[in-house]
């Protein structure tokens, strides 16, 4: 699969989130410090939308608003119950002044 483009790199400053629809789950794309990561919109736990909820860009961390398991931006490990297995995350680059996640 070709690389998805979430969008210029101005228009996701340190602090913002992105959500990208890509079948069959979408793709949050957030930038923390600096730094871009991309993290399926999936809870492990009930499959509910992950990246709807909120999140800490310092500590890295995204709140399901289901029932609020945590889970790492960097890594997709689930961090806190009810959800106790990862989610995929995916490399995100900067090319040409676009924000672009490879997906597989």
């Amino acid at each position: 699969m070709p690389d998805v483009v979430a969008g210029p790199i101005d228009e996701l400053p340190p602090g913002e989130m992105k959500l990208v629809e890509v079948a069959p789950y979408s793709v949050g794309v957030y930038n923390c410090g600096g730094e871009l990561y991309a993290i399926e919109d999936r809870c492990s736990h009930d499959d509910g939308p992950l990246c709807e909820g909120d999140w800490d860009p310092d500590e890295g961390i995204v709140i399901c608003p289901r029932h609020g398991a945590n889970f790492d931006i960097r890594t997709g490990d689930a961090l806190t119950l009810p959800a106790f297995e990862p989610v995929e995350t995916y490399p995100v680059r900067v090319a040409d002044g676009l924000v672009k996640v490879e997906l597989p």
